[in-house]
């Protein structure tokens, strides 16, 4: 409390005590009993009322003890099975100690892909992630004294390297590494890299490496096989000093349908772990290549853009062409105009006779009155100035999913085009705005009539939305599949689909065997009361499994995780709807889990040193538990807490003026006195 407050308050007992002697005491003859009790209630009433005026403040202070946090985060991955039951082991001794019960708040945690609160192991985690699960817990107690302890194989298959993890300086990571740490000879096969689709008659690249883990000189044979028959033999030799070998060969092409590819190294002797020594994959080979022209008179940067995001799928191959070409146009399945002028006279005429689908792009250079003349199914005002255009997702939109394009954070394109008046059928993909309003105009739009498709874009700089794409994300998909969907529908002779099903040729391993589904009603808008279902179909043990597809944001999707390597056929149908889709795919045999021969320690104990922990081992358990139950640097912290509390806020002080007043009124009124 203030020194002034304290005047105050001998101020307010003063003035309180000279009205009391003034009413009861002052040229009083006789002062009766009565008289002093009077003149204690009035001096109570009449003080307690100055303190409410002054109202001083008290402060409170309340301790209470707060123990520092142990967390365990167990390893959930398949690497790690084998030492399952030592792990769960030392989980037991640890929580079976009452002295770290006492010291600490215990939490646990078990990791593989993600975090999560540990209720039980299964060791069935396909892959592991430690640079995300060391963060989440980082974030969780952030503003805490915490000691984490990691219990691991060391093993990682996904993330950012965890041995360079920092921690925060309250939060030391003490690691204890799991599984045999001895170095045993072994020999692998690395990933292998190849395309996805390959084209009939052409050869398609395959490379991978052959690593060595040993100290003598070993050598084994290298076998590529494309279904089932070897299409290359190698010898390779490998010691301490030259451990990889990088094999790279040109494979022929020489019939349709999907290739199921598979490079084996043959085992070594006394090899362990023999798991690591085949690898698979599998690659498409199509029949034919989509050739599509974009037609220019203009440099611009948004030339180079739609054609990377064209032929970011290998099936499409895009060629630059003048107005003025008139050879070799009858291959081209598309024609893309950027900003067509009189110059695309001719051009425009052999599309129109020959009945070609095309996607005209407009901008600051577009002859308007150009293509006005061209009866190309829009009319385009111009005479507009140069302005700014941002693009609206349009949700509805029903020729196919566009449900995953993300327009965040886009930047705006440039255009002088005015109202666009279109007279056949067509639908939006994206709606204009200007200045933050919507102005109900197509930027983006998709015009069909019989069996003749166009889209038109009004605006440039397309590239500015590529390079946002790849800001938002660190990579250039979504805006290359955006592009590559509206090409794949501009270059597509089937018809109109309410039912559309998305998917992969090839899987590598069933963790990520997704397949999702539109369906739209009658009037082409999104059902989200469809009952979808999907039956999968092993094509070599004729096994089935059928189950419904789940509605999630804007499509249905089926997780087909639970699936082992294989090929596959499916069926898509919709309850009362009479049309199915058809199609299959292959579950590349693979978990990465298992390419371990031994554990990593060297990383654990990197990442302990960096985090002020210490590295141990299982047989060190008793170490570590009288380490946590002994270390002075974690101990339970006293705090306290103080709380200004006001004298305005006890109600007892305002229940004894009352009843000071009230007594000294009555025993007045009593006694006769006035």
């Amino acid at each position: 409390m203030e020194s002034i407050t304290v005047l105050y308050i001998i101020i307010a007992a003063i003035a309180a005590l000279g009205i009391v002697v003034f009413q009861y005491l002052y040229k009083q003859k006789a002062k009766s009993k009565i008289n002093l009790l009077l003149a204690f209630l009035r001096f109570i009433g009449v003080f307690g009322l100055l303190l409410l005026l002054i109202n001083p403040k008290f402060s409170q202070k309340t301790y209470t003890l707060e123990k520092p946090n142990l967390v365990i985060l167990a390893d959930n991955s398949s690497s790690i099975s084998e030492n399952g039951a030592e792990l769960i082991e030392l989980m037991s001794s640890i929580g079976a100690s009452d002295k770290i019960s006492d010291r600490f708040n215990v939490a646990s945690y078990k990791f593989g892909t993600g975090l999560e609160v540990l209720d039980s192991l299964s060791f069935d985690e396909k892959y592991s992630n430690f640079h995300k699960s060391l963060s989440a817990l980082k974030n969780i107690y952030s503003r805490e004294q915490t000691i984490t302890l990691l219990l691991s194989d060391g093993n990682q298959t996904i993330g950012e390297d965890y041995s360079f993890f920092k921690s925060n300086e309250s939060n030391a990571i003490n690691t204890v590494v799991l599984g045999d740490t001895t170095l045993y000879k072994d020999i692998s096969v690395g990933p292998i890299l190849t395309n996805k689709y390959a084209f009939l008659k052409n050869k398609f690249p395959l490379e991978t490496y052959i690593s060595y883990q040993g100290k003598v000189t070993a050598s084994a044979t290298v076998l590529v096989r494309m279904d089932n028959k070897v299409v290359h033999r190698e010898k390779v030799e490998l010691n301490a000093d030259v451990n990889l070998k990088t094999i790279t060969i040109q494979v022929d092409a020489d019939s349709v349908g999907t290739k199921n590819i598979r490079i084996e190294v043959t085992n070594l002797q006394d090899e362990r772990n023999v798991n690591n020594n085949v690898r698979s994959t599998s690659i498409e080979v199509i029949d034919e290549k989509t050739k599509i022209a974009l037609v220019s008179d203009i440099l611009h940067p948004d030339l180079g853009a739609l054609k990377k995001a064209i032929e970011s799928n290998e099936q499409r191959e895009v060629s630059f062409l003048k107005p003025n070409t008139a050879n070799n146009l009858e291959d081209i399945d598309l024609f893309i105009f950027y900003q067509p002028n009189v110059k695309f006279k001719k051009l425009f005429d052999f599309v129109k006779d020959r009945n070609s689908n095309s996607f005209v792009i407009t901008g600051i250079q577009t002859d308007y009155n150009f293509l006005n003349r061209s009866n190309l199914g829009f009319e385009i005002e111009s005479g507009y100035p140069e302005q700014e255009v941002f693009g609206l997702l349009n949700n509805g939109f029903s020729k196919y999913d566009i449900a995953n394009f993300d327009l965040t954070d886009f930047p705006p394109l440039l255009s002088d085009a005015g109202p666009v008046l279109i007279t056949t059928a067509f639908e939006p993909l994206l709606g204009t705005q200007i200045k933050g309003k919507d102005i109900q105009q197509p930027l983006l739009t998709v015009l069909e009539q019989n069996s003749n498709k166009k889209a038109l874009l009004l605006g440039e700089n397309l590239w500015k939305w590529r390079v946002q794409t790849y800001r938002n994300t660190g990579a250039f998909s979504n805006f290359d599949e955006f592009i590559a969907n509206l090409v794949r529908y501009l270059t597509s002779s089937k018809n109109k689909t309410r039912l559309n099903v998305d998917y992969e040729k090839i899987y590598e391993g069933s963790n990520n065997t997704i397949i999702t589904a539109t369906y739209f009603d009658e009037a082409f808008l999104f059902d989200p009361n469809a009952k979808i279902s999907i039956k999968v179909t092993d094509t070599k043990t004729k096994n089935t499994q059928t189950s419904p597809m789940i509605l999630k944001n804007g499509y249905f999707e089926s997780d087909l995780s639970n699936l082992i390597a294989g090929n596959y056929s499916f069926v898509v149908s919709v309850e009362n709807y009479q049309k199915s889709e058809t199609g299959s795919f292959v579950i590349n045999e693979f978990n990465l889990e298992n390419q371990f021969v031994s554990s990593d320690y060297l990383k654990l104990e990197k990442l302990a040193t960096n985090s002020g922990g210490k590295l141990y081992y299982p047989s060190q358990i008793d170490e570590l538990i009288g380490d946590l139950e002994e270390n002075n640097t974690y101990v339970p912290t006293e705090k306290s807490t103080e709380n200004i509390v006001s004298l305005i806020d006890f109600e007892i002080l305002l229940a004894i003026i009352v009843f000071a007043f009230a007594s000294e009124w009555f025993i007045r009124k009593y006694n006769g006195l006035t």
